[in-house]
């Protein structure tokens, strides 16, 4: 079969973004990036930095409603959900009920586990390939407890685990020590997934737009895509706030900002975003393996020169207010599982945040809709955003170029049915 070189516009220029234009460009195409800010902000920079093969149950699971109505209350809980009357926001949440069932989870186990295990491949040949210098580690995640009733629930879910083949300990207080002997760690145990990975999301993300670059990928920074022209079922026209493009085919990976668009071309993809929060501790922690604090839901992430503190679940529409409360709630967690960590008022004051784009299912959308015959969609990763990045981007080139995808795509299709 003869190869053409396609002319393909990514809408959205963070992690999802910049891995699409990697791969798509290694295939021979042309290739522009569009995105609303410099390409220096959003949850693509200010994530735990995880690559998780250990996160393989979804967020939709049976018993999150619940805790979520609980939680509704406490604006320091590990999930808020603020209610309002936003037809959006109604039909997701009802689409998130109606997949938070045992049988619903189970079907999605495999998908993500496959994924998350087929992006750290990805990452660690993007690392082999010597085109970048960037850090990167597979230490593996410990998910530490202080209860024994959460320390049980933990370790079904690593039982699981082992069956579908990780490599997954139980782990005492003494245990963990042996590993972490420094961090003083205040915990009853952990479950240890060695399958887990982790990064610096900061030094990553200006590599690769380095790399691109160089390779004569365009970027449009700080300029909005306000309207798409459809001709028969194609975008034909892309138009922004400072110019009107043309293009073969397009990638929106947009993020919790994807539904304002899809819409233009009559699909309605539910996304919520999630706000979530990080504190980079600056000095020596002494904490060397990443690790879930459990009953806090904090993910902590030992960095390239820092340690990363971040956490909550955050679904109240797309904002960037920074609430205090649930940034001294991660702070609370620190201490309490850290017997040394003690955040100051300054590292506080420098708390950011990002908007995660949440699918009812918590799996993502992957490929073109029935509605547009050159749109590709690469969104709705939640949580997992960072860690699907170069799976989500070498598919999305597969799918462009009209090659057999690397991975079954249907669990992840835009016009699945919730």
């Amino acid at each position: 079969m003869l190869f053409m070189s396609k002319n393909v516009i990514i809408i959205g220029g963070g992690i999802q973004g910049v891995c699409s234009a990697y791969y798509l460009q290694k295939e021979g195409h042309q290739v522009t990036v569009i995105d609303k800010s410099n390409f220096s902000t959003g949850a693509s920079y200010v994530n735990a930095g995880y690559i998780t093969p250990s996160h393989f149950i979804s967020l939709a699971a049976p018993g999150m409603i619940s805790k979520g109505l609980k939680w509704m209350f406490n604006p320091a809980s590990p999930l808020y959900i603020k209610p309002r009357l936003n037809p959006d926001f109604l039909k997701w949440v009802w689409a998130f009920k109606k997949s938070a069932t045992a049988f619903k989870v189970e079907n999605s186990i495999s998908p993500i586990m496959h994924i998350n295990l087929f992006s750290r491949q990805m990452y660690e040949d993007i690392k082999l390939s010597n085109d970048f210098k960037f850090h990167y580690e597979r230490k593996g995640l410990l998910m530490c407890y202080k209860t024994d009733k959460v320390g049980e629930e933990e370790w079904e879910v690593g039982k699981r685990g082992i069956e579908e083949g990780l490599k997954v300990e139980h782990l005492s207080l003494k245990d963990v020590e042996e590993i972490e002997p420094k961090a003083n760690l205040n915990i009853k145990g952990a479950v240890y997934y060695h399958s887990d990975a982790h990064m610096t999301p900061n030094h990553f993300m200006p590599e690769m737009i380095r790399y691109l670059k160089s390779k004569g990928v365009v970027f449009f920074a700080n300029e909005a895509v306000v309207d798409i022209t459809i001709s028969n079922k194609s975008i034909s026209k892309i138009i922004t706030n400072k110019q009107t493009l043309t293009c073969d085919e397009a990638v929106l990976a947009a993020g919790s900002w994807s539904p304002l668009l899809t819409k233009k071309i009559g699909l309605k993809i539910p996304i919520q975003a999630g706000k979530g929060y990080q504190i980079n501790v600056n000095r020596k922690t002494n904490i060397t393996i990443p690790a879930i604090l459990c009953e806090a839901k904090v993910a902590v992430t030992p960095m390239d020169g820092f340690t990363r503190f971040a956490g909550t679940m955050e679904i109240a529409g797309i904002n960037h207010k920074i609430n205090t409360n649930r940034v001294n709630a991660i702070a609370k967690a620190a201490k309490l599982y850290y017997s040394t960590i003690d955040m100051t008022s300054e590292e506080l004051s420098k708390a950011e945040c990002g908007l995660r784009p949440c699918s009812p299912d918590g799996l993502p959308y992957i490929g073109k809709s029935s509605m547009c015959k050159n749109l590709t969609l690469a969104t709705g990763h939640a949580m997992m955003g960072w860690s699907l990045g170069p799976a989500t981007g070498k598919l999305v080139s597969e799918i462009i170029s009209d090659k057999k995808t690397s991975l079954d795509i249907k669990p992840f299709h835009p016009d699945r049915i919730f």
